[in-house]
């Protein structure tokens, strides 16, 4: 059901105790989340390495996962983290605390972390608390910032792929100014600060609206192509 609400603290579970109904340990993880967690995490700790790496230059607590299907890997990096998706089978993955937990705990993650899923479209209502978030995260799901920018924290930081264009309707919003890119290299990341006015350049001369870029739903071809940029929000929503 759209609007569906999961949210625990990691570490609840531990508090618990170690076994569940019937014998079952809450920290199994079941067969479905198991698989899920495999479809996401294909690229194995991919993800894990984005996030480390964006933590390092952005080491805030709150997080905002728009379009985030079951990936996880954020609560293995930051202390709180709030998902939202549309998918039918997400409200089931993330029901299964206890097997989150353990995984969130694999990837090497502090089991006391805040965990939240809200199963909506996010071009909605989520119902959170504008301006309450130090990282929005935008990766392969359409225009997250033109609808979720009210979630983030002025000084707060958008962290966007640029694929469906939504780096490039950052590029034009004037909430936003690029603080940074991240390279990827050999299946290794970083962020550099370096030399920014050289990126968002288009190969091509074209006049950017929010209108072109929904008609075109896909990114611009740019003189440079980091694997993701970094904007800094300079102005409230």
């Amino acid at each position: 059901m759209d609007g569906q609400r999961h949210r625990w603290r990691c570490a609840d579970d531990l508090r618990a105790g170690d076994q569940g109904d019937a014998g079952r340990s809450i920290l199994g993880v079941e067969a479905f989340t198991r698989r899920l967690w495999s479809e996401q995490n294909r690229h194995e700790g991919d993800r894990l390495r984005l996030f480390r790496a964006v933590h390092k230059a952005v080491p805030g607590r709150t997080v905002l996962y728009p379009g985030s299907f079951v990936d996880i890997a954020a609560s293995a990096v930051y202390p709180s983290v709030t998902y939202v998706d549309i998918d039918k089978r997400a409200p089931r993955f993330f029901a299964d605390t206890g097997g989150i937990t353990e995984i969130i705990a694999e990837m090497g993650g502090n089991r006391d972390h805040v965990v939240e899923f809200i199963h909506a479209d996010y071009r909605d209502d989520i119902d959170v608390e504008t301006e309450s978030f130090d990282l929005l995260l935008s990766l392969y799901a359409g225009f997250v910032s033109e609808h979720c920018t009210q979630y983030l924290k002025a000084g707060g930081t958008l962290l966007v792929g640029p694929s469906h264009g939504d780096a490039a309707m950052a590029s034009i919003d004037p909430r936003y100014q690029l603080s940074g890119v991240v390279t990827s290299r050999s299946g290794n990341y970083k962020v550099s600060t370096d030399r920014l006015d050289t990126y968002l350049v288009p190969k091509r001369p074209i006049a950017l609206t929010p209108a072109l870029l929904h008609e075109r739903g896909r990114g611009i071809a740019y003189t440079k192509s980091p694997f993701a940029y970094l904007f800094t929000k300079v102005a409230a929503s």
